[in-house]
């Protein structure tokens, strides 16, 4: 701990020493269409040997020598227009508009930075290339990711990622503008996430990070985080209708209500409809709405407000996981079911408000932000079939309202000494969750309640601050940074009539340091340590014993580019968890998981072959072990060993335009001890369009191949009706067959 706070008060000192300011040149980099901040923008001054690249609001600041008067910067970005411009050191701040272009890798630096989002670049390219449903679906952006879906669409899925079976969110933190998307002590599971209440189209932009390195994000953040960004302003207002197999429908409307010639004020509204009954014998009949309206208002150059919000509702029926024997016997079909009844319905709304400010005099800028959420949700689940029951059947009830109530406030100001470059950022926040009549229930027939096993209301607070700096030293950029998180979590037990609180705190030191060997080869250091918050009925039902396990990893790594057209990633990493405390919401108890330790290896390739076609590729090795168990029982059952993304694109300005891409995984326990396998996939999914300026036209085709497949598989102790005896082996819930969907889209 006096290491920990030892770090923290040199990164003040270093600010305050830092106050000795030299000259800096200012700039903010714009859409020239939109308006919108460019984020990731390069701006390279060659005779002050100085680049930087623009944050999330456009803004970028270089040190300047005082005996330059006239400098020529260039200005680059993926997706844009290169731009050389003649400067004058009395003109910061500046302002520099870019027009977008076709993409070239030529214009990816690797430069040591931060974030170094120009990773993600080629797989966020264009949502139309890619065949993609829900919000959820992106996040297979992040390489090494899958996703898994096994109650009927409407369910949040699985998600796999570093070795990590993450369930819906107990490992990987994720927002949407800055909210939250986890659920903490939900009633399905610690970390619930649910990111359907998101258009895909909305989304302008997907930052990731794996591990546990980003003094910003918290609780979760141990195999990464994934943060979205919707869309300030639309380029174009657009209507889209699509209709596909399985009586699938969706339509979409993005509409702006301001004109683009109106440069203070921006306002759009999206909405879809998405029916689909999906391949299963007993219809999904699963339907989705989604609405948001987002207003931006800029009174300044250096002032915006934000207001957004928005609304979801889902309703869907399932078939869930269904056992081996069942389909070998032909007791069943694949997409049979045991039990029918299984589905659900759930509901978010959000608002936000949001204020940045560029401070004068080169003083950096601010950012405040308050959000309010309100959530429902109901699902019926039965995986255990008569195991319990042998009368009734095992079906559950899981439930829960909930009110989010969050507010964070964000500083970071640039200094310059010299040529080196001194970033501060300072960030602290709340966030508020209480949950009414969180339930667990035995039932039957959805409608007929037999037992309530839990019922209660939990209030969970926490509390956080965070201080991060990144220093820019010649070739070297050192990034310490620490974060401190409180909390408050409280359970009222409606059965038992207990009411009991606790607190606890923890401290996470983070280190990143980059080295820019040349202008094509870059290495790098991330160390840091990260946590996953216990739920709150797991922390009161363990007296507050070890409700913030800590995770420790680093991640050693380069990035490279051996030709203009060619950018190498390479990283290997390792993961430590002190405990793997999980709470099981389909039985209302609490696991303790004990130690465990995953390595592995992480490898991307992105190319360019000519201004039309590039393609992506990455594999991804782990191999993950508890280590409170005998070497025979120690495996992480369904932790992915090997996986492997990728795909080919052609994309011209107009015309013909289309994807092939492939996504691998390969078989991997089920189990502790490995009896059981979890079966893998080589499913291949195509996207084709034809695009002018005023409409697009486009034909889906997921599963090309009309693989065989297991989309969700786990090791589960079941009985049917008519078995004397409980069986335990492979359930899964099958994916779906050749899909195809079509589309047409109107621009005005």
């Amino acid at each position: 701990m006096k290491l920990q706070f030892t770090l923290l008060l040199a990164m003040l000192s270093w600010t305050i020493s830092a106050q000795a300011q030299h000259q800096l040149l200012q700039a903010k980099i714009i859409d020239k269409r939109t308006q919108e901040p460019i984020e990731m923008a390069m701006i390279n001054l060659s005779q002050a040997e100085s680049s930087g690249f623009s944050d999330r609001n456009g803004n970028v600041v270089l040190p300047l020598s005082t005996e330059d008067t006239t400098l020529t910067a260039v200005v680059s970005c993926i997706g844009y227009e290169t731009r050389e411009i003649k400067l004058s050191q009395t003109a910061s701040p500046l302002h520099i508009e870019l027009e977008r272009s076709s993409i070239k890798l030529q214009e990816v630096a690797i430069t040591a930075n931060p974030s170094a989002l120009h990773r993600n670049t080629l797989s966020r390219i264009d949502v139309n290339l890619k065949p993609v449903k829900s919000a959820q679906e992106l996040m297979q952006i992040v390489s090494g990711l899958f996703i898994a879906q096994h109650a009927g669409g409407g369910k949040a899925e699985q998600i796999f990622l570093r070795g990590f079976d993450i369930d819906h969110g107990t490992d990987i933190d994720i927002s949407v503008d800055g909210m939250p998307v986890n659920m903490v002590s939900h009633a399905h599971g610690q970390g619930y996430a649910d990111l359907h209440f998101v258009i895909p189209e909305t989304v302008r932009n997907i930052d990731y990070g794996k591990g546990p390195y980003y003094a910003e994000h918290g609780n979760f953040t141990t195999a990464g985080y994934i943060g979205f960004e919707t869309l300030n302003k639309l380029s174009h207002s657009m209507v889209q209708v699509e209709a596909g197999r399985f009586n699938t429908y969706r339509t979409l409307a993005m509409v702006n209500l301001v004109p683009h010639i109106n440069t203070k004020h921006s306002a759009y509204i999206a909405a879809e409809y998405l029916y689909s009954d999906g391949p299963f014998i007993s219809s999904q009949h699963f339907n989705r709405v989604n609405a948001l309206a987002k207003y931006r208002f800029t009174p300044t150059e250096n002032t915006t407000l934000q207001l957004t919000a928005s609304t979801f509702a889902s309703r869907w029926d399932a078939s869930g996981q269904i056992p081996q024997r069942a389909v070998d016997s032909g007791f069943i079909d694949r997409f049979g079911a045991i039990d029918d009844k299984e589905g659900g319905n759930t509901k978010r709304s959000n608002v936000q408000l949001k204020w940045q400010q560029n401070l004068p005099k080169q003083k950096g800028w601010l950012e405040a932000q308050a959000a309010y959420i309100r959530y429902d949700f109901e699902l019926f689940s039965n995986f255990t079939f008569f195991l319990d029951d042998p009368v009734n059947g095992d079906q559950i009830k899981q439930q829960e309202k909930r009110d989010i109530y969050m507010a964070r406030l964000r500083y970071q100001q640039p200094y310059a000494m010299g040529k080196t470059t001194l970033t501060t950022s300072y960030g602290i926040g709340i966030r508020a969750d209480r949950t009414h009549d969180s339930e667990l229930s035995h039932t039957k027939n959805r409608s007929e309640l037999l037992d309530a096993i839990q019922m209660g209301d939990i209030s969970e607070d926490n509390a956080y601050a965070f201080a991060d700096l990144v220093w820019q030293i010649g070739k070297w950029q050192i990034n310490p940074a620490i974060r401190a998180d409180f909390f408050r979590q409280r359970y009222n037990d409606q059965l038992t009539q207990s009411d009991r609180s606790e607190g606890s705190q923890i401290i996470s030191p983070k280190l990143t340091i980059q080295y820019q060997a040349n202008k094509s080869l870059l290495f790098y250091l991330k160390s840091g340590r990260g946590f996953h918050a216990n739920d709150t009925r797991g922390v009161i039902a363990n007296n507050g014993v070890q409700t913030l396990p800590a995770a420790y990893g680093a991640d050693l790594g380069l990035r490279c580019k051996p030709t203009p057209s060619l950018i190498l990633t390479a990283a290997a990493w390792y993961l430590f968890l002190e405990q793997e405390f999980v709470y099981v919401g389909d039985a209302g108890v609490v696991e303790a998981g004990g130690r465990t330790r995953r390595t592995g290896i992480d490898l991307e390739a992105r190319y360019q072959f000519t201004p039309q076609w590039f393609a992506e590729t990455n594999i991804n090795l782990a191999i993950g072990r508890d280590l409170d168990s005998e070497d025979r029982n120690n495996y992480i059952p369904l932790a992915p060993n090997l996986t492997s993304t990728g795909g080919i694109y052609y994309r011209p300005e107009k015309g013909l335009n289309g994807s092939l891409r492939y996504r691998y995984i390969k078989d991997r326990p089920a189990n502790s001890d490995n009896t059981v396998t979890a079966e893998g996939y080589f499913i291949v999914d195509a996207a084709i369009n034809y695009t002018q300026r005023r409409w697009e036209a486009g034909i889906v085709a997921e599963n090309l191949l009309n693989s065989e497949w297991n989309e969700a598989q786990f090791d589960t102790e079941s009985r049917l009706f008519d078995e004397p005896e409980p069986v335990s082996e492979l359930h899964f819930t099958p994916g779906h067959p050749l899909f195809i969907k079509g589309k047409i889209a109107f621009f005005f």
